[in-house]
């Protein structure tokens, strides 16, 4: 019984979960460091990425805004729904059209070339972050950082923790394109109330999902970095070890895409108004990317072994209960 009752001391809410998780660098300064050190390559290629994908996308903005809008397209006395829709494509292909001149295929292959290797980076990162504050969050505060280098180069598992992100980078791909669809049947239709507002409720369930999907997803590659699980079973690990607490999951997730998209729209409107190159901007909005970064998993550490530990109480009451039965 007491054993239970410190169980349940040590359950852990959404802002218990941010505390500690945020307490950890704190803990130890190297891991400061040793963040730092691993985060560059990643924030030197996020600034790189991040100018070509800015660049094309005010340009897409710059383009759009030339077009004049088509104001016989809302002439509701003259035109059916049926026709309003097929004008408001015609007006969407112009801008897309002009947008497509500009595209070469060459530039298209360097995106994705950027965002390979973005996502390598990351992982590379993801992988160092969650293996040392794992260790510093169980009480090993000693570290220091060529301890941790050394972890990284030599005892840190790399192939599980690679299988899983690859499996969750397609999922979450998949989940990706059915929103940007979804987003275009809404521009598409919003010229009907009624399938506006359907598009835009699929949406939101969808996104909502998203976010809870990617709890799991994110606790499944912390499994697959410090226990030997990977891809498919480390993803239903996870599942089975948030029951119960994916609304904390979900919160944990929604501050952090929150961030993420505050820090994007807050750096393109910047930059739209300064013009220009915007460097400066750049770089903190990399800086700013890399920290959250840093601080998503390491909260995900502290919240993986929260569901650990609610998964062992659970365990462990119903041994207690089986034996007060026997």
């Amino acid at each position: 019984m007491e054993n239970t009752q410190i169980a349940m001391e040590e359950k852990l809410g959404f802002f218990k979960v941010l505390n500690k998780a945020f307490k950890i660098p704190l803990k130890n300064p190297h891991f400061i460091i040793f963040a730092v050190i691993t985060s560059t390559p990643l924030f030197c290629f996020l600034f790189t990425s991040e100018t070509i994908f800015q660049k094309a996308f005010l340009e897409t903005a710059k383009i759009i805004s030339e077009v004049p809008p088509c104001l016989d397209c809302f002439d509701s006395e003259t035109l059916g729904l049926v026709q309003k829709l097929f004008d408001r494509v015609s007006v969407t292909y112009l801008p897309v059209e002009k947008l497509f001149d500009r595209v070469s295929v060459t530039y298209l292959l360097m995106v994705l070339f950027c965002v390979g290797i973005l996502n390598l980076l990351d992982f590379i990162a993801v992988t160092a972050i969650v293996d040392s504050s794992s260790l510093i969050y169980e009480g090993k505060n000693t570290m220091n950082l060529k301890h941790m280098l050394q972890r990284l180069t030599k005892e840190t598992r790399f192939k599980g923790p690679l299988i899983t992100s690859v499996t969750v980078l397609l999922l979450a791909s998949l989940i990706v394109s059915g929103l940007f669809s979804l987003a275009t049947y809404v521009y598409l239709v919003s010229l009907s109330g009624f399938f506006m507002a359907l598009f835009v409720v699929l949406f939101l369930v969808l996104l909502a999902k998203f976010i809870e999907w990617s709890a799991i997803w994110n606790m499944g590659i912390v499994i697959s970095v410090l226990e030997e699980k990977q891809g498919d079973v480390a993803l239903l690990i996870s599942s089975y070890l948030s029951r119960g607490n994916r609304k904390h999951g979900f919160l944990l997730v929604l501050v952090f895409f929150v961030w993420t998209v505050v820090l994007r729209l807050s750096c393109l409107y910047l930059r739209w108004l300064v013009g220009g190159s915007g460097m400066v901007v750049l770089a903190a909005y990399a800086s700013l990317v890399c920290y959250g970064n840093v601080m998503k998993w390491v909260v995900f550490v502290v919240y993986f072994y929260d569901c650990k530990r609610r998964g062992q109480e659970k365990k462990n009451g119903v041994a207690e209960e089986s034996h007060a039965i026997a």
